[in-house]
């Protein structure tokens, strides 16, 4: 693998630990705010929809700049944002920290993975984009469990602090690393936009919102689950987010090596088992063995779709991919929002900390759905010329 892959995989273990880190520490930031778990849930929330937000907006203002420059400019927003988290003096202003670092996330993921792709044979774009990926899966091996045991430890602002030193060193590994790659030329916003008419995008887009969706109902709230259904105690947080993020390593690579080989079926695969695993998971959150091997098969299903989901898009989006790319990050990431919000919904509405992973059972399910419809599409042969003449 090229070693400008090592920086993208760098920024991006800097990127998912400010992302997943939040998880483990919602009940401290809500205690010191004064606010509900529920509400915390909005930090990731506002985060998420800042990504859905920003990357199209990020990538449009970045039409202009070489990819190289735009992902350090990206770096760099992303330390500023986390910079002001890690000071903020009351919850709107540690919200908006993380809607300014949010702002980075989608651009950073949508044009790595085009570069990513760029850097290697056809045949092994899949595995490059999952190398890139493995730096966010790693992130919650290393980064979550000792960011959640740093908040805990002595306070959750050190760890927003440490998380903006991960950009620092984001930025210097993307400065050193990635090659200076030129845009293509003939590529104009317009035949970015383009991408958008193919119902295959689309699709695509929308089986990422579900079927990731349906991981984070289920995260969001994994610590006041665990430690209220399940009999952990706030520690016990730490090495169980240690368990979600191998899940999500070994899910991330396995997904990668088979989207180069067979991407529909490991769609099938993964979004089912998906749906299954969370719909256990109501149950499995009574025991702790089972809850913890439950929170590892959710992260590596989850993560397993993550390339083939994207590859998909570059792949329908061929000739003009940047921005189907940075929309499906973002996709990612309005999943998030939506089953954040909707597994707060239920919480709030008396159902239980266990309720949503009903939600995401939900999401998954209907991700499974427009998977198997998008193949049958793709089977379909096209209308004739002449047939929508007579329409």
């Amino acid at each position: 693998m090229p070693l400008a892959l090592v920086a993208l995989a760098i920024g991006a273990f800097g990127i998912g630990t400010t992302e997943f880190v939040i998880m483990g520490l919602l009940p401290e930031i809500a205690g010191e705010f004064s606010v509900s778990i529920p509400a915390a849930g909005m930090l990731v929330t506002g985060y998420a929809l800042g990504v859905v937000a920003g990357a199209p907006v990020m990538t449009v203002l970045g039409t202009k700049i070489n990819r190289k420059t735009m992902l350090m400019l990206l770096m760099g927003l992303f330390i500023a944002g986390n910079a002001l988290s890690a000071v903020a003096p009351a919850f709107g202003v540690m919200l908006a920290g993380r809607i300014v670092a949010s702002l980075a996330h989608g651009a950073f993921f949508g044009i790595g993975s085009v570069v990513a792709a760029e850097l290697v044979a056809p045949e092994k774009k899949a595995g490059a984009i999952a190398f890139m990926f493995t730096g966010l899966t790693v992130a919650n091996i290393v980064g979550v469990p000792l960011g959640t045991f740093v908040g805990q430890a002595v306070g959750w602002r050190v760890t927003f602090g440490i998380v903006a030193a991960l950009g620092v060193v984001g930025l210097a590994g993307v400065a050193k690393l990635v090659p200076d790659l030129p845009r293509p030329e003939g590529v104009h916003l317009r035949h970015e936009l383009a991408a958008f008419r193919n119902i295959q995008v689309i699709l695509a887009m929308a089986m990422t919102v579900l079927g990731f969706g349906g991981v984070f109902a289920a995260i969001t709230y994994i610590a006041p689950m665990m430690t209220t259904v399940a009999g952990y105690s706030p520690a016990a947080v730490t090495w169980l987010l240690v368990l979600f993020g191998i899940g999500m390593f070994l899910g991330n690579l396995l997904g990668g090596r088979f989207a180069d080989r067979r991407l529909m079926p490991m769609l099938y695969v993964s979004l089912g088992g998906l749906a299954i695993v969370l719909a256990l998971f109501t149950f499995t959150a009574h025991s702790k063995v089972l809850a913890a091997a439950t929170i590892f098969l959710v992260g590596a299903l989850g993560f397993a779709t993550v390339p083939p989901l994207q590859k998909r898009v570059l792949d329908q989006a061929h000739g003009a991919p940047t921005l189907a790319s940075v929309v499906n990050i973002g996709a990612f990431n309005l999943g998030n929002a939506l089953s954040a919000w909707l597994g707060g919904i239920v919480i709030a509405a008396g159902f239980g900390y266990t309720s949503p992973n009903w939600v995401g059972t939900a999401l998954a399910g209907s991700a499974l759905g427009l998977a198997v419809w998008s193949a049958a599409l793709e089977r379909r042969p096209p209308v004739a010329a002449e047939t929508l003449v007579q329409y």
